[in-house]
């Protein structure tokens, strides 16, 4: 195990930052169960961090940080079983890459794959689908440190509680080191995308929904445009983008150009209308084949914090018009586009789908923009419609808003009284939205 000095950590958007009084990178599981023993009886708490894409300060700590870079061995392929177990730090994009060598792949994704699994799977990282939505909803098993040391597995058959509330944890109840995933073999998805007016898809919605296997679409703020991406399961034969038009939609519009707009909308403002329009129409329409992981994620390159939350399906329409209207209403000039996307409910007890059916509304706003006041506004629209926030990304909530927009909140909380009584791993962020 390697311990290194204590610098100043910051997350992906910069908007958090960490000063931990001792970074160790632990090996094994048992590495990670002395570094915990060790913090508890020097009275420090522990958080572990991934690849820092949260927006909110839920890995923040002032006391021991682990990070999880030297737990990325697989520890075992399962063809028939459909399962494959993994440690905990390794990125997405390396799983995605081993999976494919075995000829597997996961369910569903979410649109980037920079994160760490533990990292991911622990705030509720979600796709799209008509189906299948959480990357944790994929998960078969854990293995755990917890607040005592104890390394423990769990699983819907073994702690079930224990399974039931950490495969969505936030870190309040251990430290993962290994998960096992259900994968299925590897498969191909035709992705169609095509720009659409705001009111065609609001009026289309459901069936977008139902027809599709996964379905997305984002909103260009200050205009009635609409890009709108449906992927769905084919035979093939493979037909993936040539790399001259990866590079001009993906790399050279999405990423660069799109990076001097927003640059440009951060300088003058005002601008950022005319802007959108632009925006809204460089994307032409296309269709491509390609390997599953390949469609679900894209590069992310331009820099931006975000907000999110799930709402009830049914109220995606109303809410979205209300978005609409408070953006055309006000004062605030937002660069980027609006993200909307679907989840069928779940089991898992702090999943933002949590037993019932989701539709998810993403805002975004470029790094060193004044986010607040849009924000502020969204999430009221938001919470009107008993929404929840993703635990990695702003809001503003905390245990009291949660105890009634979630069925088992005090299950979670009773389980990581168990768990963690002292609150080894607890920091401000988790105070606040779990309470003491």
């Amino acid at each position: 195990m390697s311990s290194t000095p204590p610098l100043p950590w910051k997350n992906w958007a910069g908007n958090q930052t960490a000063h931990p009084r001792r970074v160790v990178t632990p090996r094994s599981p048992e590495e990670v169960s002395a570094a915990v023993r060790r913090a508890a009886s020097e009275g420090m708490r522990v958080k572990a961090v991934g690849a820092g894409h949260s927006f909110t300060s839920v890995a923040v700590t002032d006391g021991v940080q682990i990070r999880p870079e030297g737990l990325t061995e697989i520890r075992g392929v399962d063809a028939e079983a459909g399962t494959v177990t993994v440690g905990s730090g390794m990125r997405l994009e390396r799983f995605n890459d081993v999976l494919a060598g075995h000829g597997l792949a996961l369910t569903n994704m979410g649109d980037i794959a920079v994160q760490s699994l533990a990292g991911a799977t622990g705030t509720g990282t979600h796709g799209t689908g008509r189906a299948s939505g959480a990357l944790s909803g994929q998960i078969r098993g854990l293995e755990m440190v917890l607040a005592d040391g104890e390394i423990v597995t769990c699983s819907a058959t073994e702690n079930a509680e224990l399974f039931a509330g950490a495969r969505v944890g936030l870190g309040a109840l251990g430290i993962v080191t290994a998960l096992t995933f259900a994968v299925e073999p590897a498969f191909l998805l035709e992705a169609r995308e095509e720009p659409m007016t705001l009111d065609a898809v609001l009026g289309g919605f459901d069936e977008l929904c139902a027809d599709n296997d996964h379905f997305e679409f984002y909103w260009f703020p200050h205009t009635d445009s609409c890009n709108v991406k449906r992927n769905n399961r084919t035979e093939g034969p493979a037909k993936p983008l040539s790399k001259a038009r990866f590079l001009l939609d993906d790399e050279i519009l999405s990423n660069g150009v799109f990076g001097l707009a927003c640059r440009l909308g951060k300088a003058a403002p005002k601008a950022i209308p005319t802007i959108a329009k632009l925006s809204s129409k460089a994307l032409s329409a296309r269709t491509y084949t390609d390997a599953s992981y390949k469609v679900f994620t894209s590069p992310r390159r331009v820099r931006f914090v975000e907000m999110e939350y799930a709402i009830p399906r049914e109220a995606l329409t109303s809410a979205l018009r209300e978005v609409h209207k408070l953006v055309a209403d006000g004062d605030d000039k937002v660069s980027f586009p609006v993200e909307v996307r679907i989840a069928p409910g779940d089991d898992m007890w702090l999943s933002t789908a949590s037993e019932r059916d989701s539709a998810y509304i993403a805002v975004h706003m470029y790094r060193g923009t004044a986010h607040e006041r849009y924000f502020t506004a969204v999430e009221r629209i938001m919470t009107a419609h008993q929404g929840r926030p993703h635990w990695g990304k702003l809001h503003t909530r905390d245990a009291e808003y949660f105890a009634d927009v979630y069925p088992h909140f005090a299950d979670f909380r009773t389980l990581r009284d168990r768990v963690d009584p002292e609150r080894r791993f607890g920091n401000a962020y988790l105070r606040r939205v779990l309470g003491e």
